[in-house]
């Protein structure tokens, strides 16, 4: 497997760009940003990573739900790899839940997402792929999606109080958790 790449943290350039559209999903320089994107996502503790965080801008994102100590509720799935993602809200209702970022470690915030969405994606083989994905995994999407548009978590933050340090969350999670 690949060396894992540096993050690229909040306040670097690349995260506020528009990703470019990948024209050729078979070609070298593609698989070369899937690959090390998958090495660096692995060396996490994150469940999805976008393309711009390995400062290549292109519409690359992968969703890999596990659970971590991140994320300890997280659904299993296996790790896919969407190339020119695209999704629709199936309703306009959002919830707000917390979110953190590897580009902008140290911090959670809560943020309004859709919880039912239909989306579309190239998977690595070139294949159009349509799906719906509800709940986490559909706040992963939004969230890692939201990268490729030259957006944060914390640009859907609606109020600064639901920001707090990362240290705080886990003392909400712990407080929260049933014995």
């Amino acid at each position: 497997m690949m060396a894992a790449h540096d993050i690229v943290q909040l306040g670097n350039p690349i995260l506020r760009q528009h990703a470019e559209a990948v024209v050729d999903t078979q070609s070298s320089e593609i698989r070369h940003i899937i690959e090390t994107m998958q090495s660096t996502l692995a060396a996490t503790s994150g469940v999805g990573i976008a393309a711009p965080q390995i400062s290549e801008s292109k519409q690359i994102i992968i969703i890999a739900s596990r659970p971590t100590p991140r994320y300890p509720s997280a659904p299993l799935i296996a790790p896919t790899v969407m190339i020119n993602p695209a999704f629709q809200a199936l309703t306009n209702v959002q919830e707000k839940d917390w979110e953190g970022c590897l580009s902008i470690p140290g911090i959670r915030a809560l943020v309004p997402r859709h919880r039912n969405i239909a989306i579309s994606y190239t998977d690595q083989c070139g294949a159009l792929v349509e799906t719906q994905l509800n709940g986490f995994v559909a706040r992963i999407f939004q969230h890692e999606f939201d990268h490729l548009q030259g957006k944060t978590y914390l640009d859907r933050v609606q109020d600064n109080v639901d920001i707090i340090a990362e240290s705080e969350f886990f003392k909400l999670i712990a407080a929260t958790e049933v014995p």
